[in-house]
């Protein structure tokens, strides 16, 4: 992992503190015609997340999504099948809501899945939703079971 990107992400953490700032943020339960779950590490941390990130502003939430698709994972062409919940986190001393879709993806488009940003995404593979790797986040665990056992989520990160 780059120790400039994990400097970089504890000067946000100061900032975020400093200002408090509201934060509008996107992420996907990215599955293949297998029902395997795309998931990334990212260069500054060691745990396993679904692929998002902030919407920019002037931006809908479904643009910010597909574009968050295409640069961390580069998937083009994935299936928005519904929304699975709309969270708030108060993680990093930020005010974030998230909302998270669930998509869909063709066989053609689960092979292209590659990190396109070396720079934020250390790695990226498919995962069974029962075989989970031992450093999935806590939250990212929380949307996969909300996904299986199809509630619709809200609340609390």
């Amino acid at each position: 992992m780059a120790l400039h990107h994990r400097l970089m992400h504890r000067a946000a953490r100061l900032y975020w503190r400093v200002c408090k700032p509201r934060t509008l943020g996107v992420r996907a339960i990215v599955l293949d015609d297998k029902d395997r779950v795309a998931l990334v590490r990212h260069t500054y941390t060691d745990a396993w997340y679904l692929p998002g990130g902030g919407v920019k502003k002037g931006e809908s939430f479904e643009t910010a999504l597909h574009r968050e698709l295409k640069e961390e994972v580069a998937l083009n062409d994935a299936k928005i099948e519904r929304v699975l919940g709309v969270y708030h986190s108060r993680r990093d001393a930020k005010d974030d809501h998230i909302v998270i879709f669930a998509v869909r993806v063709s066989e053609p488009a689960a092979q292209t899945l590659r990190p396109t940003d070396a720079m934020e995404i250390e790695e990226v593979r498919w995962f069974a939703m029962d075989d989970m790797p031992a450093t999935v986040s806590p939250a990212t665990s929380r949307r996969v079971a909300e996904y299986r056992a199809g509630i619709v989520g809200l609340g609390a990160w």
